[in-house]
């Protein structure tokens, strides 16, 4: 009795965590509601996270420097583990549209949008100076352009969104 109860346990520990690891082919970021999903090839939605996004949030990035989150389709196309931010997602911004549109402009787009946690320097303050700075930067837009999440928040999108899953970033 206590082998099957055993084996029981042990596949619906692996049925329950291979359901909730499943791949991600999907990210799709509204900015309005500063909601983050991550949806399976299903097209279900399998997780959803709070985000805080560049300075200036309202409108589409249209050149470097401006502080906004970009806004269109793109791909999930490299990870960086040794960011100066607790884990990062590369987002490949700009696309052939937001190139186009720049150049129009006559001005740079910019680069380097990612999704990625808080910045790794506030682990060197003081326990309670760095409960303060999270709460801060969790509760308010501060990046340059990039998507931020918690930390516990990164550790789980990196675990499950791989290279080469699209990013769709709606207003």
């Amino acid at each position: 009795m206590r082998k099957i109860t055993l084996s029981l346990t042990l596949l619906l520990s692996f049925l329950f965590t291979s359901a909730v690891m499943a791949k991600v082919v999907r990210v799709e970021v509204r900015k309005s509601n500063r909601v983050m999903e991550l949806i399976d090839h299903k097209g279900e939605v399998i997780r959803t996270y709070d985000v805080m996004l560049g300075q200036s949030p309202i409108g589409p990035k249209v050149q470097r420097g401006d502080n906004k989150t970009p806004e269109g389709k793109y791909k999930i196309n490299w990870r960086n583990p040794k960011s100066s931010y607790f884990l990062s997602l590369h987002i490949s911004y700009p696309n052939k549209e937001d190139r186009q549109n720049s150049r129009d402009l006559g001005v740079d787009p910019g680069d380097n949008i990612f999704i990625h946690g808080l910045p790794n320097k506030i682990q060197r303050l003081s326990s309670f100076d760095r409960r303060i700075a999270e709460s801060i930067l969790l509760s308010t837009d501060w990046t340059n352009g990039c998507i931020a999440v918690s930390n516990k928040d990164m550790q789980e999108i990196w675990d499950l969104v791989p290279n080469g899953a699209d990013i769709e970033i709606l207003p």
